[in-house]
């Protein structure tokens, strides 16, 4: 059974900073590119962060560029988003998501809060 388990958000202060996991279980984690995404109340689904299946590739949306990392470890099946310089525009649920040619994963989300 395919799971994707996010943890690590909650509420934080205006340039404060946040590191989300995302375990992964039930298919080859190493054969999937992963990616956060974020939802913000009111708004669509954002593509923030991706990264290929071995970590040879990243690429980031404008807003989050300079202020967050995704990472990967293939042998803990995780990939982390650390979040810096947290901004109050930041507060979304992030999405872990996983894909692969015919293959199309989603996690739960976690809240983060940007808020003083």
């Amino acid at each position: 059974q395919v799971q994707l388990v996010e943890s690590g958000g909650g509420l934080v202060q205006p340039g404060g900073s946040l590191r989300l996991s995302c375990a992964a279980s039930g298919f080859t984690f190493s054969s999937y590119a992963m990616s956060w995404y974020r939802q913000a109340p009111g708004k669509e689904r954002e593509l923030v962060a991706r990264i290929t299946n071995l970590g040879g590739s990243t690429n980031y949306a404008d807003s989050v560029k300079g202020r967050f990392t995704i990472s990967r470890d293939n042998v803990k099946n995780t990939v982390y988003l650390q979040m810096n310089s947290l901004k109050p525009e930041d507060t979304a649920v992030y999405y872990c998501n996983a894909v692969a040619p015919g293959k199309d994963y989603w996690g739960k989300g976690t809240l983060v809060t940007v808020s003083s």
